[in-house]
This record gives structure tokens, sequence and C-alpha cells, in this order.
């Protein structure tokens, strides 16, 4: 087993998680942190403003990046 934790970049939940997610192996990391943000996603976009980035990264033990995922609005005009 693994600890994994959350860090965001923006909005009311910005910051590290304080409690570590002990999960099987990488693919167990990629499925919750794909979960979580899933479930997040809905509110995020509804409080992203144009030409700005949210972004999830989910750290190993070390409080290394292990994965990514990031929404970005651009205004294209």
């Amino acid at each position: 087993m693994s600890s994994y934790f959350f860090k965001i970049s923006h909005g009311k939940f910005a910051g590290v998680s304080d409690s570590a997610f002990d999960l099987v192996d990488r693919d167990a990391a990629w499925a919750e942190m794909t979960k979580v943000c899933g479930d997040m996603a809905a509110s995020i976009c509804r409080g992203l403003k144009p030409k700005s980035d949210w972004q999830m990264e989910f750290l190993d033990e070390s409080r290394k990046p292990v994965f990514r995922i990031r929404l970005v609005a651009e205004t294209l005009d």
C-alpha cells in the first residue's frame, strides 16, 4: 500500500489534503483521483472564470506529484 494526497490549486478547497489515501497501486490511485475530480467537476466549472485554470494533483508519500488533471478556461476572440 502507498499513501497519496490531493493538492488543489484554486478555489475554496485549495491546498494539500491533511488525510492520506492508502491505495494498492498507481492504477487504484488514478481511479480514486478521477472519481473525486469527476464528483467535483460541475461545481468547479460553474465557478471557473474566463482566462483561468484549475488543477488537481495526486501526490505520493514524499509529496511529489504523480498525476495532474487541469481544467483551462480560454476566451478565443
